[in-house]
């Protein structure tokens, strides 16, 4: 994790114009959540920010949108942000840029669909062209990235090991990445609730990024 941090903080440097945290007095932090919506998943999660009363920021896959419809109208209803995180959870660096932005637009229309529009945008994996990355933020969007990652979808990582990734990590501004999906539920299932007790207990405001 050390490791990790060192490398992260190289890589902010390199890409200054994507959006790794968002530094602030007010002890607020960022909680997002990637690949859904899922049936039980998400709708856990939803759950269990409202013990707290607290909001995060989803980065759907435009295909979960479309399988899910219900669930994502349960998203929206919850007053939580929405992003895009590609229709078909594409990895940019593997992908074709026409192809990859054509794919964020599909995601687009799934949400339209809903009467959302959201100007963030989250790259699976965080792997994006610079071509790709050019093109999206001239049409608007800000690319989000993070500060943190649980790790909930590595099953080489433990439960305990994921929750002390955040809670040792932690700080005003910090963008948390958890995956409201079922590769990441065993793990996130246990570290979202504490993670949110433990937030709580600290002070910190989960609220959306926008």
């Amino acid at each position: 994790m050390k490791l990790w941090i060192k490398t992260h903080k190289i890589i902010k440097w390199l890409f200054p114009k994507y959006v790794w945290e968002i530094p602030n007095a007010e002890n607020k932090v960022y909680l997002t959540f990637d690949d859904g919506p899922i049936p039980e998943v998400t709708e856990f999660v939803l759950s269990e920010l409202k013990k707290y009363n607290a909001k995060a920021t989803f980065f759907c896959i435009g295909d979960n949108i479309r399988k899910n419809p219900g669930v994502f109208k349960k998203v929206i209803a919850s007053g939580n942000a929405i992003g895009n995180h590609t229709f078909n959870h594409l990895k940019g660096w593997e992908t074709e840029t026409e192809k990859y932005i054509e794919n964020v637009k599909l995601c687009e229309v799934q949400m339209e669909q809903h009467q959302i529009k959201t100007n963030l945008v989250r790259p699976p994996y965080g792997k994006i062209k610079r071509s790709q990355a050019k093109i999206l933020t001239k049409s608007g969007y800000r690319i989000i990235m993070w500060d943190i990652v649980s790790a909930d979808f590595d099953s080489h990582v433990t439960q305990e090991e994921c929750l002390q990734n955040i809670l040792k990590n932690v700080a005003s501004g910090s963008i948390i990445v958890f995956h409201d999906s079922i590769k990441a539920f065993p793990n996130m299932r246990y570290a979202l609730p504490e993670t949110l007790k433990f937030l709580s207990e600290k002070g910190f405001k989960c609220e959306v990024l926008a």
